[in-house]
């Protein structure tokens, strides 16, 4: 455990060869925390892997809090942590969210960065968040009526505020039930082919984890991820000579392809490698294929 000030303190682990390539696992979200399953996209003879949940995700405490919770905060945690752990420069890898953070923290850090591995590309402009809100009922009617009809009609045409005021409130059966509702839509859109309801777990028993996920994303949505607008594309520039691979779903209908390209673009050192049979789920077999060949080969490189 790592405090890291604002009254919070990180969980992080290492695993791997300790005299090996430093890498750091940002995960999702925000919120949604590490697993050890995440270890395995990383040969641990090559590897030194690091893994930590960011603020009020996972076994960082206190849990799902929103205070003192903003993405400088966790760029400037993933940098304490590099300082903590005497690395002189790290590969990023992140997904979703964690790709959101990867580009944040290479940004502001580019010296400090071997390269990048990036799945789901996430820049956090506004039409990808009125994409996640509105537009993924387009392939997923069935999740976005249930997402919208948990609200009173009368706040259902400001979905984001509406579930932002529930999810904050510190009444579990108000911010329960909200969690529930807004992690089941999340989780139906995100695999190419979903699994059958009857292998997914029961609401209560996502209750807990489900909240650190709704509420902490609904923070950053509501604060615009806490950048300016375009802020990652715009400085895409300071990247430049930075090897990067990015890994991105041709089905992934949380975060579309077009977010993938458009950095692909402004980052002429990023390969772009688009999956014919991927969703957004990092474990879907054809994107989980990709990210470990990606990782080999940035070891080849390294």
């Amino acid at each position: 455990m790592l405090e890291v000030g604002g009254g919070h303190t990180i969980y992080w682990e290492e695993s791997g060869n300790p005299q090996g390539i430093p890498v750091a696992y940002l995960h999702g979200g925000p919120g949604a925390g590490t697993a050890p399953a995440y270890r395995r996209f990383f040969d641990p003879t090559i590897w030194r892997i690091v893994l930590f949940d960011q603020r009020g995700a996972g076994r960082s405490r206190p849990y799902a809090s929103t205070r003192d919770n903003t993405t400088q905060d966790l760029v400037a945690d993933t940098e304490r942590l590099r300082q903590h752990l005497g690395i002189e420069r790290w590969l990023l890898f992140g997904g979703s969210w964690g790709s959101t953070l990867a580009l944040a923290y290479g940004e502001a850090h580019r010296e400090r960065c071997l390269g990048m591995v990036l799945r789901g590309v996430f820049l956090f402009r506004p039409q990808e968040v009125e994409w996640f809100l509105s537009g993924m009922g387009l392939f997923y009617p069935e999740a976005a009526r249930r997402f919208h009809d948990f609200l009173p009609p009368p706040e259902r045409g400001e979905p984001l505020r509406a579930y932002h005021r529930r999810l904050i409130s510190p009444d579990p059966a108000i911010h329960l039930p909200a969690a529930r509702a807004w992690c089941a839509y999340e989780e139906a859109c995100s695999r190419l082919i979903p699994p059958p309801p009857a292998a997914m777990p029961p609401a209560q028993a996502v209750a807990n984890d489900g909240l650190a996920m709704a509420r902490l994303e609904a923070h950053y949505m509501v604060n615009h991820g806490f950048l300016a607008r375009d802020q990652l594309i715009a400085d895409a520039n300071r990247l430049a000579g930075l090897p990067g691979i990015i890994v991105q779903g041709r089905y992934d209908v949380i975060c579309p392809p077009a977010s993938a390209f458009d950095l692909a673009r402004a980052w002429p050192d990023a390969e772009l490698h688009m999956i014919p049979d991927g969703g957004h789920a990092a474990m879907d077999p054809g994107i989980r294929d990709a990210l470990v060949a990606a990782v080999d080969r940035i070891a080849d490189r390294l």
